[in-house]
C-alpha cells in the first residue's frame, strides 16, 4: 500500500465520521481580555501565580506536553507551572491516587477516570471560557468536567513493509483469519510477528480492548451496565470468545517472548531494528517511530474482526483537561490555568501539539496539518461510513461505568493466565466475582 503525504485540513466535512463539529472559535466570555503575554487584563501582568500540571502520554506525546509548558511560561513568565506528569510505569489512576493521598493532586489534570473523581469532589465544572475553545465536550449528569485535549484514537498494526515483503505479504486481511495467517507466515519467516509493551499496565488495554469491542461492546454497549445489573457474565460466549483470541496470540508465538520486560517506550526500537514485525498501537506512535529510524519504512491497519467488520476505539468520552475543585477556588489559580489551557488550545500551539502526535483535534476553530500516509490511513478507516465506532471498556460512564478498580485488577489477571498458560472460564468467574465486589465497596463508599 503505497501512499503520497498530503495536506490534511480537517474541515467540517472529512471529520463528519469522527463527530468532530469544527467551525470559527467562539468567542471569550465578556470581561475578560488577554494582553500581549497571555494573563487577563483584569490581573496584574505581573503578578506571580504557580500552578502543577498532571499529565501522561507515550514518550511523543509527554514531549509535545512539555514544550507546551515551556513556550506558556516563555510568553506568561509571571507564571509558574510545577509539572509533575507521571513518568514512570504505574498506572496513571494510581499515580494520581498517590498524589491525591499526599496532598499533591494536581491543579490542571489529563484526567481520564473522570467520573470517580468527579463524584469525590475532586474536579469542577468547566469554567465556560474552555468549553467556548472545543467542539464536543460530553457531559456527566448534564455537568462539563473535561475539555478533550484529542479525539479519540483507533488502534492498529503498525507493520515493517520489509518483513511483509520478505513474508510474502503483500495485502491488508479482510477478516480476522486472514490476519491470523499473516501471523503464521511472519512466524515462519523467522521474525517475531508482534512486540508488545507489558511492562506498562496501560499497554495491556490495546488489545484486551479490541478483542472485548469486537466480541461484546461494539454489539452492546450496554454491557457493562448489564454486568453490574448481573444480567450478562464474562463467563458468556462473547467474552469467552475475546479472551481467547487474545490468549491465542501469546500460546501460538505470535507475541514475543520477553513480553513482560519489554515497556511501552521499547516497542518503536523493537520494530525498526527488526526484532518485531509489528506492533499494535495508535498513531501517536508514527512519530516515535519515524525519530527512532527516519529510514524505516511501515503502514497501518486496522484489525478485522471475526465477521469481517473494522470495530475501533472512536467514540469521544470524559477524557481531557480538567481542573481540581481547589484551584477552581483560588481565582488566581482559576485564571492563570485558564491562561494556559486557551493557550494550549490556541491555532499556533495546537496545530505543533495535534501534528506532533498525529492526533485528531477537537478545536471549533479549524486545524490543519500536513500527515503522513500512515495518519491519512488512519482519517481513511475514521471516515468509512461501515467502520464501526467503539469504547473500551475503561471509557463508558453513567450507568454504564467500569468500576475503576477493575481495569487493571483484570489486566493483572491476564497476565497471570498467560503465565501459567491455563486460561480458562474459572478466570473470568473471577472477573465476575471482581467486578460485583468492586461495585459493592464503590457503592458503600459514596
Amino acid at each position: 500500500m503505497t501512499m503520497h503525504t498530503k495536506t490534511m485540513a480537517l474541515s467540517v466535512i472529512s471529520v463528519m465520521a469522527l463527530s468532530l463539529i469544527l467551525s470559527a472559535c467562539g468567542n471569550n466570555n465578556a470581561g475578560t481580555t488577554a494582553n500581549s503575554n497571555g494573563a487577563s487584563s483584569n490581573e496584574p501582568a505581573n503578578k506571580e501565580v504557580k500552578f502543577s500540571i498532571g499529565a501522561t502520554g507515550d514518550p511523543a506525546t509527554k514531549q509535545a506536553m512539555a514544550d507546551a509548558v515551556a513556550a506558556f511560561t516563555k510568553a506568561n513568565p509571571n507564571i509558574k507551572i510545577n509539572d509533575l506528569s507521571e513518568g514512570g510505569s504505574m498506572a496513571y489512576l494510581d499515580w494520581l491516587k498517590t498524589k491525591e493521598a499526599v496532598g499533591e493532586f494536581p491543579d490542571l489534570i489529563e484526567m481520564r477516570d473522570t467520573q470517580l473523581f468527579a463524584e469525590a469532589g475532586k474536579i469542577a465544572e468547566l469554567p465556560q471560557e474552555w468549553l467556548d475553545l472545543v467542539a464536543d465536550a460530553p457531559t456527566l449528569n448534564d455537568k462539563h468536567y473535561t475539555a478533550p485535549i484529542v479525539g479519540a484514537f483507533p488502534h492498529g498494526i503498525i507493520y515493517s513493509k520489509k518483513a511483509y515483503e520478505d513474508a510474502g505479504v503483500s495485502a491488508e486481511p479482510k477478516t480476522y483469519d486472514e490476519f491470523l495467517a499473516i501471523q503464521e507466515k511472519l512466524k515462519t519467516s523467522g521474525i517475531t510477528p508482534l512486540t508488545f509493551g507489558g511492562k506498562d499496565i496501560f499497554h495491556w488495554g490495546f488489545w484486551i480492548n479490541k478483542f472485548f469491542m469486537d466480541d461484546m461492546l461494539a454489539d452492546d454497549p450496554n454491557w457493562n451496565a448489564k454486568r453490574t445489573k448481573g444480567e450478562v457474565s464474562f463467563t458468556d460466549a462473547g467474552p469467552m470468545q475475546a479472551m481467547t483470541d487474545f490468549t491465542e496470540l501469546f500460546t501460538k508465538g505470535y507475541v514475543e517472548q520477553g513480553w513482560a520486560s519489554t515497556a511501552d517506550n521499547q516497542t518503536a526500537s523493537m520494530l525498526v531494528t527488526g526484532k518485531a514485525a509489528q506492533l499494535f498501537s495508535g498513531p501517536w506512535m508514527f512519530a516515535q517511530i519515524s525519530q527512532a529510524d527516519p529510514s524505516f519504512e511501515f503502514g497501518w491497519y486496522p484489525v478485522p474482526d471475526r465477521k469481517g467488520r473494522i470495530i475501533v476505539n472512536g467514540t469521544n468520552n470524559l477524557q481531557g483537561w480538567a481542573i481540581s475543585t481547589a484551584a477552581n477556588e483560588d481565582a488566581d489559580k482559576q485564571a492563570a490555568i485558564t491562561e494556559f489551557v486557551k493557550f494550549f488550545f490556541s491555532k499556533e500551539q495546537y496545530t505543533k501539539f495535534v501534528q506532533a502526535v498525529n492526533g485528531i483535534p477537537t478545536t471549533k476553530e479549524t486545524i490543519t496539518y500536513e500527515a503522513s500516509p500512515q495518519m491519512n490511513r488512519v482519517l481513511e478507516v475514521m471516515n468509512d461510513p461501515n467502520t464501526i465506532k467503539s469504547m473500551q471498556i475503561n471509557a463508558f460512564w453513567g450507568e454504564a461505568q467500569m468500576p475503576t478498580q477493575w481495569r487493571n485488577w483484570f489486566y493483572k489477571l491476564a497476565q497471570e493466565w498467560l503465565t501459567k498458560g491455563d486460561f480458562s472460564a474459572d478466570y473470568m468467574k473471577k472477573a465476575d466475582a471482581e467486578w460485583d465486589a468492586n461495585v459493592k465497596a464503590n457503592a458503600a463508599a459514596k
